[in-house]
C-alpha cells in the first residue's frame, strides 16, 4: 500500500497579546527562543524530523519577521517538491482577514486543491516540544477516525485552562466529548488525577477537513475556530479519535524530556520555558541530534570571554551562550544569550534571557529580565531590581516579576 500523500498546514497568525511587548512588532511565532531559535523552529523541526517536507506557514499579524525567517531559513530543494512555504492572508473569499484558525484553513483551500492530499496534519506554531508526527498519522490511519487531535496529559487541577478531551470509555482512541476549559471534569480511567488537553495539533482526511471548514464557513454563530468549532463538528458526527502524546516515541529522548510540551502564551511561561533550557540535565534538552532543531545559522564568530584579572572575570555558569555574544569580564548566571550581545566589564546579568545585539554597560546589573532585542543598558544602570522603579519608567513586569525591556529601549540610570 502507497504511503499517504500528506500536506502540513502550520498555523502562524497569531497576534500573541498576552507576550507583550515582546509581540508589539512581530508575531508569536516569530519571538525569538532559546539563544538562537524562533518559536516557529519547533513546529517546523518536528514536520521536517517527521518527513513530511510540504509545508504552508499561514500567517497574518505583523508577519514580516515570520515571513522573512522562514524564506531565509527553511529552503528545501524543489528537486522533489519540497517546500516551506510563508502564505499571508490573501482575502482570497471575502473583504475580511482570518477570523479563526478553521478560517485561515477556510481561506486557503486552494493550496489543498493543488497538492490534493490524502492527509492534512495541522499544527501550532508557538509550542516547545519534540514529536513525531508521522506516529500521530499512522495511529490516525488505523483508527479509522476522519479528525484526530493530539492530547498531552496535565494535572486535573488545570482542566480550566484547556480544551479538554473525553474518551470513549469502550475505544480509548475516540474522543467520545470536548469540554471547553471545563470547570468540573472526570480524570482518565488509567489516571485520575489528569486530563487529556488538546495539544492544538491535528491529523485529518483531507476531504472531511475541506467539508468542514466549508460548512463552518458557512455559519454566522461559529467563531471559526480548530478547537471550539471544528473539534466539536467532528465529535458529533463520532469521526474524532484521540492521539495520546504519551505514546509518541521521538529519537533520541530520554525519559526526563520524552513528554515535554509548554504553552509559551504568557511573559512567565515564556521565561520559565527559556531557563528550562539550562539546567546541567535539562527538562528540555536542545543536544538531541537524533531529532534536531533547525533554524538559520549565521555568519557569527565564536562566543568569547576575557579579562581574567582580580576583580574583572568574564565567565558564565548554568546558562546557554550564543555565537558571537562577548564576555569583556562580566558574570553571566542562570541566563540565556542570544547571538551578538556584549557584556561589559563588571556587569552581572543573571537569571535572564537577552536577545540579539542587546549590549550591558560597564557596573551595569540585569537580573529576573528578558531584555528584546538592540537593548542598551548603560553604565551602572539596573534592571530587574527595583520592580516598582521599573514599572515607572513604563516597562511590564510580569505577574511573577519579570521585567520586559521592549525592542531598541536604551536603560538609564
Amino acid at each position: 500500500m502507497a504511503a499517504p500523500r500528506v500536506l502540513a498546514i502550520v498555523l502562524a497568525g497569531g497576534e500573541g497579546k498576552r507576550l507583550m511587548p515582546l509581540t508589539q512588532d512581530r508575531a508569536k511565532p516569530a519571538v525569538p527562543f532559546g539563544g538562537l531559535y524562533r518559536l516557529v523552529d519547533f513546529a517546523l523541526s518536528n514536520l521536517v524530523n517527521s518527513r513530511y517536507l510540504q509545508i504552508v506557514v499561514l500567517t497574518q499579524y505583523k508577519s514580516h519577521s515570520l515571513d522573512r525567517h522562514v524564506a531565509r531559513t527553511w529552503r528545501m530543494s524543489p528537486l522533489l517538491g519540497n517546500y516551506v512555504a510563508p502564505v499571508p492572508a490573501q482575502q482570497r473569499v471575502g473583504k475580511h482577514w482570518y477570523l479563526g484558525s478553521a478560517d485561515a484553513i477556510y481561506q486557503c483551500l486552494n493550496i489543498i486543491q493543488d497538492e490534493r492530499p490524502d492527509i492534512v496534519v495541522v499544527v501550532g506554531a508557538d509550542n516547545i516540544y519534540r514529536m513525531d508526527f508521522s506516529q500521530m498519522v499512522d495511529s490516525h490511519i488505523d483508527s479509522g477516525a476522519e479528525f484526530t487531535v493530539a492530547g498531552i496529559r496535565q494535572p486535573i487541577g488545570l482542566a480550566d485552562q484547556f480544551g479538554v478531551i473525553k474518551v470513549d470509555s469502550e475505544d480509548p482512541r475516540r474522543i467520545d466529548a470536548f469540554l471547553e476549559k471545563p470547570t468540573e471534569v472526570e480524570g482518565l480511567p488509567d489516571a485520575p488525577h489528569e486530563v487529556l488537553a488538546s495539544m492544538g495539533n491535528y491529523v485529518a482526511n483531507a476531504d472531511a477537513l475541506v467539508e468542514a471548514v466549508t460548512l463552518d464557513a458557512e455559519n454566522e454563530r461559529s467563531k471559526h475556530d480548530m478547537g471550539g468549532d471544528i473539534v466539536p463538528y467532528f465529535v458529533d458526527r463520532g469521526t474524532a479519535g484521540v492521539y495520546d502524546f504519551i505514546r509518541n516515541d521521538v529519537a533520541g529522548s530520554t525519559d526526563r524530556d520524552r513528554h515535554y510540551w509548554r504553552d509559551v502564551g504568557t511573559l512567565d511561561a515564556y521565561y520559565e520555558a527559556n531557563i528550562d533550557l539550562i539546567s546541567i540535565n535539562p527538562v528540555f534538552n536542545l543536544y538531541n541530534d537524533e531529532w534536531p532543531l533547525y533554524t538559520g545559522i549565521t555568519s557569527l564568530p565564536p562566543a568569547k570571554f576575557v579579562h581574567a584579572g582580580p576583580g574583572r572575570l568574564g565567565h558564565a555558569a548554568d546558562s546557554i551562550v550564543s555565537p558571537g555574544v562577548i564576555v569583556s569580564g562580566a558574570t553571566v548566571t542562570g541566563s540565556v544569550l542570544s547571538p551578538g550581545v556584549y557584556l561589559h566589564s563588571w556587569a552581572s546579568v543573571s537569571d535572564s534571557v537577552v536577545m540579539d545585539g542587546s549590549t550591558v554597560g560597564r557596573h551595569a546589573q540585569v537580573h529576573r529580565a528578558i531584555l528584546d532585542k538592540d537593548v542598551v543598558v548603560e553604565e551602572r544602570a539596573r534592571v530587574g531590581l527595583d520592580v516598582e522603579h521599573d514599572r515607572a519608567r513604563g516597562f511590564t513586569v510580569s505577574e511573577s516579576g519579570i521585567t520586559v525591556v521592549p525592542k531598541g529601549t536604551v536603560v538609564r540610570r
